[in-house]
This record gives structure tokens, C-alpha cells and sequence, in this order.
């Protein structure tokens, strides 16, 4: 952490009164270190978090914190109020306030430091030694843990927990109710090793160390010795089998398994792990937490699962892969409950052990959650769910898209235009002959795409019900090659077959043919079921709205195509890679995928993918004509737009659409218009879905079709230059060849990073 905070982000007389003002005093300091390039937008994403939950704990602490796109590197800064400031904790103001500011795409290691000072924050010695600390300096130093907590008196907080817990409320409310009773004496603390597990008798306050073993046994709590002191004093010396329930097993403690999340996964994730793994120790029980933050999570081990007697859910996300933990007694509720009464939680749940109170086993094909809900996405409502799981059929068919179109592009530029008339490779083949193996590649990239549409009904109706969807999905894309209903079939296909295995699968059955319904029945009805739909009911009229579809495309000529041209450029510029881009592409795919694509369909695809390339290119060019107006990190990432851009990989422009996207994405569709209608003018065609510059030799008209891009280029370059020239430039955006010693502030004894080779 030694990076992370200075003491030029710390602030022992912190004045603010609300807690919107701490946050900007916090946050410019931030700024004037150089690691915040945007003050109001960084502080609208922390107002943003803190309108998903109140930050502030019980014991005097505020914990605003966030993920930002205008975060140069992950920061800390530290307040300390007098006065105190409300941030929503029941038991009234906080006056440790720690402002945490982590990049949008922060890396697990610096995640994992600031996990750290989550877990610390539930040590009542070290929030003890933070009221007392006497300079900026020093603070810094005790939470980096370069020096060890200390009380006012000079002692070491390690041995004078009892004083620390007596003037700080944090000790009291992250302890369990037993504790608030009980003398908070030293001499207590053996008890506490000895009604604890024994992993227990090793854990003596010891914070800095406690992340590592996160996913571990409980053995790592900081501040254990303090805690289990006051409740050695409550209970003296019972052992673990005596003080737990009569339903207990005496082969052992009571074990519990738990999982801890919140919308960031930064703060309260790791300290509703640490307060639990606490309050287990204390209550004489193994518990174990997986905390789901957002560099991921490392999966319990499932014996560990296997073997516990409970389950503690403490989450303000959906559990990942909650099915591991069905059929045992289970108590849900939301994280801040984990930070602020775990005793209770514990309490409650082995009582519900105590009544065989259990949730109902995961059957096989029941209960694991579709993919959609075991990415965290099952409490969203339907119309976003509908536009994931048509998502999900897309993703896993731009592959095959790829994959097959470029073969088929390079089969014509081996073999000529008429290699589509070629006969099978495995009649006629010469070795020596050019025409030969463009056939070849021809005929491999036309069976790539014969998979297209099952694929893509495949895989929608595998994002609504998991692999019990992928058979009648699969069918059903192939019914629709059958009867010519395209990429429009594919869709209806996908979905009714993901409806109906859903519904299959929400009928109760007997146990005993449980065992057989994902390999046989389900499989068997809902294909049926499907088969019979697509040709008997639906599968004619959509065969003819393909049919008139393309017919529409294939008449487009003159104003209507330029201007087809111009909302293909607008809507694959609008996010980047996202959704809206998706349709655009897909629309375009679909155009293509046929073994003798119409004239029109290679225009929309050229047209696409000349848009689509506009953006990254843009940044690129901005960046290095006028690099003064973008942050050092900024500047790299034009260089590798560059590559990413001629590759027409749209997402190249992403860091600079979240780092500023008022200007960056209106500006993108104004040159994504301006190709795309350009392309349509000129009529350039391209057979191939991918490629960007690499496939130029197999674009019609390719000079002209250059032009366009260069024209979008331009235009969304001159937008972004003049529209960020009307703002003051980023801390830290001048760039270094031009600095002359004191321009840009940076921060003391930061060397500012080089953007050139």
C-alpha cells in the first residue's frame, strides 16, 4: 500500500460537514496528486455508489469509495473529523472517513490491497490508534502498516487493546452483543483461545496479515485477541462442544460457510468477511467466507461446502454459483448486516440447523441458475435479460462469423469470383493449382457458416436455461436453415426452445426420474416440441419476412442506401463494442452469410465495418496531434488504438468514451456517419465480416472506400480536439516532453511516467 496513500491524502482536521463535502476535500487532494483527472466526474461516481447504499459503519467510520474511469491508479485518502459527518451508519456520524478510489479496470493486486484496509477497519485497536494519531505523516504510516497501531499513551495498541476499546465505539459495534457487557480485560484473552476453535489460539491481533489467508480458515481475524478477550470475560472457558446447540455433532465445532459481496466488491465485501470470521471465533464455531469482490473470487473448496452444518449469505448482489451451497440451513440477508451483527446472523443460523431447517437440494438441470443469473444479472428484469441472452447467442457466433467469412473471402482472392461454382474438393483437387485450394477455402468457410444460425439458436436458448438448451436450440436453428427462415428464424428459434425447456423444468417430478430428465426427456420434449413449431406454425411466416427483408436490401439504391449507410455508422459508434453495436454487426453478418452474397449485403457489410473502425483510429490520430489534452495513460492507449483500430476492433476507444464519453461518443458518431454513408456512396462491397486493413485486397473499390474511413477519421479528430480544447486540460495531461519543472503538479516523489520509447 506504500503507494496508495501519502500524507499529502491524509487530513487529521478534516472540516467538511456533509458528507459531500468530505469527499471533494478528500477528492482534491486526489487531484493535486495527479491520480484523479476529473473532480466532478470522479465525485458523481462516488455519489452514484453511495445512492446504491450508505457507506458509513457502526463505530464512527464513512467508507466512500468507488470505481472510476477518471482514477489514474488506485488511492486512499484518509480524513479525520471532529465534529463527525453523517454517512448513513445507525449508531450516528463518523469521524474516520477513508475516500477509496480504485481504476474502472483495476488490476487483483491493488483490489486485494484495498480489501486489506477493509479487513483493518474491523480491528478496533487499529481505528483506536487512528483517533489518536498526532500527524498526517504518521497515519499514512499506520494504514500502509509500516508501523504498528498505537494508543494515545505510546503503547502498543497490540497490548493495550482494552484502553482502545473502552474510547473507541468501533470495538463495541463489531463485537457481538455479549461482548458490550463484559470487562474488556487482558487477562481474558486465553479464554478466548480456549472457547474458540483451535486454529483460534494462533490469531492474536494481528491485522496486516489477515487478507492473505481470506479464503482459508477463520483463524485470520484481526483484532482476534481483543475480541475474544470480552467474550472469554462473558464465558469463562467453556468448551466448543458444551457452549454449541444439543443437535451439534460432538465429533467437532459447529461449521459454517459464508459468502460476502456489495455492488463494488471493494469495501464492505471484506469487512462483512472480516466481522463474521470474528464473531465465529467468538461463538466457538469454524466459519469459512468466500468473499465475492470484483477481481473475482476464489471458489470454496468443496469439501469445505460439503462439510459445513450452515450457510450465511451476505451479499447486495446475487451469490455466484449460489446452487454449490444448496440443501443446508441458510440465513440471507444483506451485507451491512454482516458487517454490524454477525453475532446475530451466527445465532440465527445454527438455530435454523437446530430445526432442520434446509433449502432444497440442487437437482440435476434445477437450480443452478442460467448463465445470464450466475453472472449476477438475475434480479434485472426481463427486457435486460431478453437483450442478454440473444447477447449470449451473438458472442458465441461471431466466432464461427470470423472464422467461416474469412475463409470464404480468401477462397474468392485465391480462386477468382466464379470459385463458388468450383466442385467439391473431394472429387477435384490439384495440388499445384491455385483454383484448387481457393475451393478449398471456400468450401471450409461455407461450412463455418452453415453453423451460423444453429449456433445462434443454440446458444440463446443455452443463455435462458443452460445446457439443457442447447439440443432444442440447435435443432431449431437447423429447422431454419431448412425452411430459408435465416437469421430471423434462428432468433424465434432460439428463444422458444430456451421457454420451453423452462417450463419443462419447473414441473415437479418423481426423484427417481430426475436422473434422466436433462440427458432424455427434456432433450426429447422440448426438441419435439420445437420441430413443430418452426414447421408447422411459425416457420413460414418468418421464412417470408427473411425473404422480404432481403429483397429490401437488395433493392437499396441511391438516397436510401447513403442513408442506411449513415445509421450503421451512427448506431455502430454509439457504445463501442455494446449491444447497439452488436445489432448493427449482426444485421450486417446476416447479409453475408450465404454462399452467394447479393451486391447490397456486401455494401451494408463494408459500410459497417468502415464505421466500426473510426473511433479507435480517431483517438489514435487525436492523441498524437494534440497529446497536451489527454492524460500520460491516455496517450499510451492512443498507440495501441492504432493496431486495434486498422484491426476493426471498436473497443480500442473505449478507455477514452469512459474517461470522457460527452465528447468522445457523439463526436465517434459524427465520423461513423460520415464513413458509413461515404461507403454506401462509393459502393464499396466486402465479402468478409472481419479484418479491418488486412482484408483491403478484398474490398471492392479499396481506395475509395480508405477515403471514407480517412473522411470519418478526420471529422471525429477535429470534433474531440476542439471540444476538449474548450475545457481546461487533466491534472497530469501535459505531456512530459514539453513539461518545463513546474507546469503540471505532480505528486512528491512521483517520477512522471514516459509516453515515448
Amino acid at each position: 500500500m506504500s503507494d496508495m496513500i501519502t500524507a499529502d491524502l491524509v487530513d487529521l482536521d478534516l472540516s467538511a460537514d456533509t458528507k459531500e463535502a468530505a469527499a471533494r476535500s478528500l477528492a482534491e487532494r486526489m487531484v493535486a496528486q495527479g491520480r484523479v483527472t476529473d473532480l466532478d466526474g470522479f465525485l458523481a461516481d462516488v455519489a452514484a455508489r453511495e445512492a446504491q447504499m450508505p457507506t458509513g459503519l457502526d463505530g464512527g467510520i464513512g467508507i466512500p469509495h468507488c470505481r472510476s474511469a477518471h482514477v489514474t491508479e488506485p488511492t486512499l485518502a484518509f480524513g479525520r473529523s471532529a465534529a463527525g459527518i453523517d454517512f448513513g451508519a445507525p449508531d450516528g456520524p463518523a469521524d474516520l472517513i477513508f475516500l477509496i478510489a480504485a481504476p474502472a479496470g483495476a488490476d487483483d493486486a491493488h483490489l486485494t490491497i484495498l480489501s486489506s484496509l477493509a479487513r483493518q477497519l474491523m480491528n478496533a485497536d487499529f481505528t483506536a490508534a487512528l483517533r489518536s494519531v498526532p500527524d498526517a505523516e504518521a497515519a499514512a504510516a499506520l494504514i500502509r502498516g509500516d508501523e504498528a497501531p498505537r494508543v494515545a499513551g505510546g503503547t502498543d495498541a497490540v497490548t493495550a487493546a482494552p484502553a482502545a476499546g473502552d474510547s473507541a465505539p468501533a470495538a463495541a459495534d463489531s463485537a457481538p452483543a455479549a461482548a458490550d457487557s463484559a470487562p474488556a480485560s487482558g487477562d481474558s484473552a486465553p479464554a478466548s483461545g480456549d472457547s474458540a476453535p483451535a486454529s483460534g489460539d494462533s490469531a492474536p491481533a494481528s491485522g496486516d496479515s489477515a487478507p492473505a489467508s481470506a479464503s482459508q480458515d477463520s483463524a485470520v481475524a484481526p483484532g482476534a485477541a481483543s475480541a475474544g478477550a470480552t467474550a472469554g470475560s462473558a464465558a469463562p472457558a467453556p468448551a466448543p462442544a458444551d457452549s454449541a446447540p444439543a443437535h451439534a455433532a460432538p465429533a467437532g465445532p459447529f461449521r459454517i460457510v459464508a459468502v460476502t459481496s456489495c455492488p463494488t466488491g471493494i469495501a464492505h465485501t471484506y469487512m462483512a468477511a472480516e466481522s463474521l470470521e470474528n464473531a465465529g471465533r467468538e461463538a466457538g464455531v469454524e466459519i469459512t467466507v468466500e468473499p465475492q469482490g470484483s477481481a473475482g473470487f476464489t471458489r470454496l473448496d468443496p469439501a469445505v461446502i460439503a462439510a459445513a452444518d450452515a450457510v450465511i449469505f451476505a451479499h447486495d448482489v446475487p451469490v455466484r454459483e449460489k446452487d454449490r451451497f444448496a440443501g443446508k440451513p441458510t440465513v440471507d440477508v444483506g451485507v451491512k448486516a454482516g458487517i454490524n451483527r454477525p453475532a446475530e446472523l451466527i445465532a440465527e443460523v445454527r438455530g435454523k440447523a437446530a430445526r432442520g431447517e434446509a433449502t432444497a437440494p440442487a437437482a440435476a438441470g434445477e437450480g443452478a441458475g442460467t448463465p445470464v443469473e450466475r453472472a449476477g444479472d438475475s434480479t434485472e428484469g426481463y427486457g435486460t435479460k431478453l437483450r442478454k441472452w440473444l447477447m449470449s447467442g451473438v458472442s458465441y457466433m461471431v466466432p464461427f462469423v470470423a472464422a467461416g467469412g474469412l475463409l470464404i473471402a480468401l477462397g474468392f482472392a485465391v480462386g477468382g469470383y466464379k470459385i463458388n461454382k468450383a466442385p467439391s474438393v473431394m472429387d477435384h483437387f490439384i495440388w499445384t493449382q491455385a483454383d484448387s485450394w481457393g475451393a478449398l477455402l471456400f468450401q471450409i468457410g461455407g461450412v463455418a457458416f452453415g453453423f451460423l444460425v444453429p449456433v445462434l439458436a443454440g446458444y440463446i436458448a443455452y443463455g435462458m436455461a443452460d445446457r439443457p438448451g442447447l439440443v432444442p436450440g440447435f435443432v431449431g436453428g437447423a429447422i431454419s436453415l431448412t425452411i430459408n427462415a435465416g437469421f430471423l428464424g434462428g432468433l424465434a428459434a432460439g428463444l422458444i426452445a430456451g421457454g420451453v425447456v423452462m417450463a419443462i423444468q419447473r414441473v415437479r417430478i418423481p426423484a427417481a426420474l430426475r436422473g434422466i430428465m436433462p440427458v432424455v426427456v427434456i432433450p426429447l420434449i422440448s426438441s419435439a416440441i420445437v420441430g413443430f413449431l418452426m414447421f408447422v406454425v411459425i416457420g413460414k411466416p418468418i421464412a417470408s419476412a427473411q425473404k422480404a427483408m432481403t429483397d429490401w436490401l437488395n433493392g437499396l439504391t441511391g438516397t436510401n442506401a447513403v442513408l442506411l449507410g449513415a445509421l450503421l455508422g451512427l448506431m455502430m459508434c454509439f457504445d463501442l463494442g455494446g449491444p447497439v453495436n452488436k445489432v448493427a454487426y449482426t444485421f450486417a453478418t446476416a447479409g453475408i452469410a450465404v454462399s452467394d452474397p447479393g451486391d447490397s449485403a456486401m455494401k451494408i457489410m463494408a459500410a459497417v465495418m468502415a464505421a466500426g473502425m473510426v473511433p479507435p483510429l480517431a483517438m489514435a490520430l487525436a492523441t498524437t496531434v494534440r497529446g497536451k489534452l489527454f492524460t500520460p495513460a491516455e496517450r499510451e492507449n492512443g498507440k495501441a488504438a492504432w493496431v486495434l483500430g486498422a484491426s476493426f476492433i471498436s473497443e480500442g476507444a473505449i478507455p477514452f468514451a469512459a474517461a470522457d464519453p460527452l465528447r468522445v461518443i457523439p463526436s465517434s458518431m459524427v465520423g461513423g456517419a460520415i464513413t458509413g454513408a461515404l461507403s454506401m456512396t462509393f459502393g464499396a462491397t466486402l465479402r468478409a465480416p472481419h479484418g479491418g486493413i488486412f482484408v483491403v485486397p478484398l474490398i471492392g473499390n479499396p481506395l475509395l472506400y480508405l477515403v471514407a474511413i480517412a473522411a470519418g477519421v478526420c471529422a471525429t479528430t477535429a470534433l474531440v480536439v476542439l471540444l476538449k480544447g474548450l475545457r481546461k486540460p487533466a491534472p497530469g495531461a501535459t505531456p512530459t516532453e514539453t513539461a518545463d519543472g513546474g507546469t503540471t503538479p505532480t505528486a512528491p516523489g512521483r517520477k512522471e511516467q514516459p509516453v515515448a520509447a
